[in-house]
């Protein structure tokens, strides 16, 4: 070791993140530079990648949680060559590579996109998990770490219990977390908000904790050093550092440890800018420069980390040699692609619920589908995920086997996790909890599309027919929150969600097809709890049929010349089908009934098939049990839209159904309602 090159690194890192944030007039400069030892020790003594092959799968892992220290991740991987000088000059500018809160871009090295606080380091779970997961399939050779860095904001955010209470749990030796704990938060010291003792706190998770100075390099190392020989228990290090460490003011006094310094420039502060720079060691006309003798340093350090990669590729190649079956599977697994599946060989009965039809989906799943981990929110049994559960068994503590993982009540938590797996990659991720809850599940279903994260969400009772639980219960708004997602772009110009709620059994099987099939955007099975009646077959296959849905929208019922078109998707279309036969029998009214599983999808379709499903020169009718707003955009302002603009009641759900006017009959009476006053505005 050598301290004094060490301290040089360390300080060289304060001296860039200060310098970006100033040019910027923008940013977090207080945290980086607190954090710039443990940052410089673990990147130069301990991380295990290939400077050569940044995507190489078995690489070390860094999950940021504290977003708005960004500047000490570019800092430190500009040292190591990832970025450019001029990344770092035009930081948080448009164009640049180098936003305000870090974006997943791992050819740099960064894992994850992180700035909502509590999110970054549950992703880190995940990808232990993961990690360990593959271990269990291939060997022991498959050890590399993930490690994790969290502030005193993401130790506060609620979800940090269900990230330490799992990993603890599961024993998640492969995973090492700092915190940097510098008892100042963005508008007050820690002690005002809180008196917590976060060393008995993740110590009762079952977790290995130390405590040592952040700025002591020596200490830095040993605590590392006791992490990687860890084999029972995640680590959390608690690293007591300063805010703003090596501020000064005008006059050469020591500015550190003020709340001022955490999210503004310092030079907006009571400490001065080029005399901070100085006291660095850096040249204030050239801020963005490395320190000749810490860039020499990292010159070296670059190779030899190429090299030591060289040598466990190498031990991998054999590893390959000897075991080509598993090798290959290996290598089917990182490729996400999916093994052959025959989907038209799952066998239903008649009139399930689509939740039952998905559990019968996850068995067929469970026998064919080897890399995928299935999660639920301790509702195994009652969103029907168990069909999984029972082909294979939950992920414990030294057993990694199985396929399950028991998240307990914690939805955001379990969601940001299958983030974290998706991010590590060789294994697709579901999630499945009740659809009302997935209001617990927003921060990290938005997360899975700004990354483009094929994690996939199942949500069962999907509709106010959750019936006697009552309005806590019975989602009416959550659909329109979730297709709004489907109107929402990533950063690829694609549809950020794919929002999925199927009609009955043989549409339930097409979209876990579609969801499978998507790989780059997350997907949502929005499912029903009561059972539904299959939609009639028109020819010899429904499963055929159905597939039409993969166009997000078909008819399932067509004649020539309607004279109205029903719209909906999930358990309403059979609703429209009864509906349909009354209106035909009775007031001789011509129906096609068009269902749309996904309208996101649908909107991608030629102009010419989407009028051919809904044309604009016919009365369009939509029945949705949510709020009308998820149809609207479908049947266009001269359409008419029934659905549900107010919370539900306690009630079985037939009664909700007649009471809310989701009955053949209800809906029969509405329709020729509108078509009445459709006759009546036309003379």
């Amino acid at each position: 070791m050598n301290r004094t090159i060490d301290q040089r690194a360390a300080d060289n890192i304060r001296a860039l993140a200060v310098a970006m944030v100033e040019k910027a007039n923008s940013g977090h400069p207080g945290g980086p530079m607190g954090g710039g030892d443990f940052m410089h020790i673990l990147y130069s003594e301990f991380f295990n990648y290939d400077p050569s092959d940044m995507t190489w799968p078995f690489r070390d892992r860094f999950f940021m949680d504290a977003g708005h220290l960004s500047t000490l991740m570019y800092a430190q991987y500009y040292l190591l060559g990832n970025y450019e000088k001029n990344d770092i000059e035009n930081f948080r500018q448009w164009g640049s590579i180098t936003p305000g809160h870090p974006e997943v871009d791992v050819a740099r090295g960064i894992e994850n996109t992180s700035g909502p606080l509590g999110q970054g380091h549950t992703m880190g779970v995940g990808a232990a998990i993961a990690a360990k997961f593959l271990q269990a399939r291939f060997g022991d050779w498959m050890n590399h770490k993930i490690y994790g860095f969290i502030s005193d904001g993401g130790i506060q955010e609620e979800i940090s219990q269900g990230a330490g209470r799992i990993a603890g749990h599961l024993g998640l030796s492969n995973f090492i977390m700092f915190f940097d704990s510098n008892d100042i938060q963005l508008s007050t010291p820690t002690d005002e908000v809180t008196t917590e003792d976060t060393a008995m706190k993740y110590e009762a998770w079952g977790w290995k904790v130390v405590t040592i100075d952040g700025h002591d390099h020596d200490a830095i190392r040993k605590a590392l050093t006791d992490a990687n020989n860890e084999i029972e228990k995640p680590t959390l290090i608690i690293g007591k550092t300063i805010m703003g460490k090596g501020c000064v003011t005008a006059d050469g006094n020591m500015f550190e440890g003020h709340c001022e310094l955490h999210g503004q420039p310092i030079g907006n502060t009571g400490a001065d800018y080029t005399k901070t720079l100085l006291n660095l060691g850096a040249n204030p006309d050239a801020p963005f420069e490395k320190y000749e003798d810490v860039s020499a340093f990292y010159g070296t350090l670059i190779k030899e980390k190429t090299a030591k990669a060289a040598e466990k590729k190498a031990v991998i190649e054999a590893w390959r040699q000897d075991n080509k079956a598993l090798s290959d599977k290996l290598d089917h697994f990182l490729s996400g692609e999916l093994p052959d599946l025959d989907f038209e060989s799952i066998q239903h009965k008649a009139g399930l619920a689509t939740r039952v039809a998905s559990s019968n989906v996850l068995g067929y799943l469970a026998e064919h589908v080897e890399n995928m981990i299935v999660s639920s929110a301790d509702l195994s049994n009652s969103d029907k995920t168990d069909g999984f559960l029972k082909k294979t068994q939950a992920l414990q503590k030294g057993d990694f086997s199985g396929s399950f993982l028991q998240a307990g009540v914690a939805e955001l938590t379990m969601a940001c996790i299958a983030n974290g797996i998706a991010l590590h990659g060789g294994i697709i991720p579901v999630v499945a909890t009740f659809f009302v809850f997935s209001d617990y599940m927003k921060p990290a279903i938005r997360l899975s599309g700004i990354q483009e994260l094929g994690v996939k969400y199942v949500w069962t009772h999907d509709a106010f027919r959750v019936g006697e639980d009552g309005p806590t219960h019975q989602p009416i708004e959550q659909e329109a929150q979730i297709r709004l997602l489907e109107k929402l772009k990533n950063h690829s110009g694609k549809n950020s969600f794919l929002a999925l709620r199927p009609a009955d059994s043989a549409e339930t099987t097409v979209a876990w097809k579609m969801a499978l099939e998507n790989n780059d955007t997350p997907s949502g099975l929005i499912l029903s709890r009561q059972g539904v009646k299959d939609v009639p077959a028109q020819g010899e296959s429904r499963y055929q049929e159905a597939l039409a849905a993969e166009k997000g929208g078909y008819l399932v019922k067509e004649v020539e010349n309607p004279d109205v078109v029903l719209v909906a998707n999930g358990s309403e279309v059979s609703t429209l089908i009864e509906a349909a036969k009354l209106l035909e029998e009775r007031e001789n009214i011509k129906v096609n009934i068009a269902s749309i599983i996904s309208e996101g999808v649908f909107r991608l379709q030629p102009k010419d098939y989407q009028e051919s499903v809904i044309p604009k020169d016919k009365p369009l009718y939509g029945l949705t049990a949510g709020l009308p707003v998820n149809l609207e955009g479908l049947v266009g302002e001269n359409g008419k839209v029934f659905g549900v603009d107010h919370f539900g009641y306690s009630a079985p759900a037939g009664v909700l159904d007649e009471k809310f006017g989701f009955t053949g009959e209800k809906v029969c009476q509405n329709v020729m309602a509108y078509l009445n006053e459709t006759s009546m505005a036309k003379i």
